[in-house]
């Protein structure tokens, strides 16, 4: 069944080709398009297209369908095109002439632009509950190794004493910036498309607002050409989000692949954290965290992909869109993974706490003796030199008790209130997510 079909048939060519891989990736759509035809026919009731009783059939089956995708025992049959095709088939199946007026005053287009919205929300949300765990994790580990010292490096050259405390608080703040572009992201999704129909609107005498109240919206959007544009924009705010998220995962799981060498001997893993070389016995490889590394690169690719095939493209809808759909599915899923297998292999790490005793960092605390000179009464100029001096001529000897009690420093990491920091847009989502819950729940139950 074709939606836009009036007579004659497709070449079987060009239908598969133009269908691609829809009728798989719209599976995870289905549950969406559901809810979306229940708001699209309370206001279709409201505005008197549909009858009191004719509602409450279409209500009635459409549950129906919803059960089935919440059971897995929704498919899109062989010959159908995609989701929205499938519903409708099954309504004038079961409903007959009612189940075909549930299409009034709407588009494919305005279907797939908010099945592809109420989707990446729930994404988000699913991503601010991955996000979460790996945060408390990280300030946890920050606390309890706080006064663990490592060496920090700059130009990968030994440069300065540096903490675990600050290694995983840094990564711990990171999370939290990368969850307030998630939320800029989460702003441009949470607007409804729907009434747009086909990118200009419709004759009949939609009421946009009760669909954008059914479904939890913040708004709609509000000019129906803008709202046919979005298409690939609100795509690309949340690949944009995911960027972040994949630049500070990217870059810990480096960090840790470093670590765990045996030049650096930082932290390790339990063996069955590792894998093994078919020649080399002694070998535990970090695996893990290089697929994380390779995976994030790949995620921050989406941008670039979207970018692409949405350049040059003039207002109205395009079948071009239709390509964003598995790359932005495969990186939301990715990352899903990532934020998951970075928590449960940090929940095994093991600390080398004696990591500056070895000689070869003795000279990573000449900074602090400058910077003792200095407090002394000496101008930094004369004590760098003068300590630059001893190290040369072999006659510097490390004091190892350091003092750094500033904000944001090994003393005074600051973690309280990079938790407010984090804990102000957790309860934004929180918030957010409980009254869609809501709305939702309302909508399905027809109160």
């Amino acid at each position: 069944m074709k939606l836009w079909q009036i007579q004659s048939d497709i070449n079987k060519t060009i239908e598969q080709f133009t269908i691609g891989q829809d009728q798989v990736m719209d599976l995870e759509l289905a549950y969406y398009d559901v809810i979306g035809s229940m708001a699209h026919a309370k206001m279709l009731l409201e505005i008197g297209i549909l009858q009191p009783a004719e509602h409450i059939k279409l209500h009635k089956g459409l549950v129906n369908i919803l059960n089935d995708v919440l059971a897995g025992n929704f498919v899109i049959k062989e010959g159908v095109e995609d989701v929205h095709s499938q519903v409708e088939l099954i309504l004038t199946d079961t409903l007959d002439q009612v189940g075909k007026k549930i299409h009034s005053g709407r588009s494919r287009n305005d279907q797939v632009l908010l099945d592809l919205k109420l989707y990446m929300r729930d994404q988000i949300h699913e991503i601010v509950r991955l996000v979460e765990p790996l945060f408390n994790q990280l300030i946890s580990l920050s606390n309890r190794y706080q006064h663990v010292l490592l060496p920090g490096y700059t130009h990968f050259q030994v440069a300065m004493p540096s903490s675990f405390g600050l290694w995983f608080g840094a990564y711990a703040e990171s999370l939290s910036d990368d969850l307030r572009f998630l939320k800029a992201a989460f702003y441009m999704i949470n607007r409804n498309p729907l009434g747009s129909a086909a990118g200009y609107g419709s004759s009949f005498p939609l009421k946009r607002q009760i669909t954008t109240d059914l479904l939890g919206f913040d708004s709609m959007n509000f000019n129906v050409v803008y709202a046919q544009m979005g298409r690939g924009k609100a795509e690309k705010s949340l690949a944009m989000a995911m960027v972040h998220f994949a630049d500070t995962l990217g870059r810990m799981a480096y960090d840790i692949c470093l670590y765990m060498s045996q030049n650096f001997s930082f932290l390790s893993f339990p063996d069955e954290y590792t894998t093994g070389s078919s020649i080399m016995p002694h070998k535990k490889n970090p695996d893990v965290f290089e697929i994380i590394r390779a995976r994030c690169n790949k995620i921050k690719c989406q941008v670039n992909d979207i970018n692409l095939v949405t350049s040059n493209l003039p207002s109205g809808y395009h079948r071009d869109m239709q390509l964003l759909k598995q790359g932005l599915f495969d990186s939301i899923e990715s990352l899903k993974e990532c934020l998951y297998m970075t928590s449960f292999m940090l929940e095994k790490v093991v600390i080398n706490e004696n990591i500056l005793d070895e000689k070869k960092y003795d000279l990573i605390f000449s900074v602090e003796l400058v910077n003792e000179l200095v407090l002394q009464g000496k101008s930094f100029r004369d004590a760098y030199l003068e300590v630059g001096k001893l190290i040369k001529e072999g006659r510097y000897k490390p004091d190892k008790n350091i003092n750094h009690t500033h904000e944001g420093s090994i003393g005074q990491l600051c973690n309280n209130q990079i938790e407010e920091y984090m804990s102000d847009t957790i309860n934004f989502f929180m918030s957010k997510f409980a009254d869609i819950e809501s709305s939702v729940d309302q909508l399905i139950k027809n109160t």
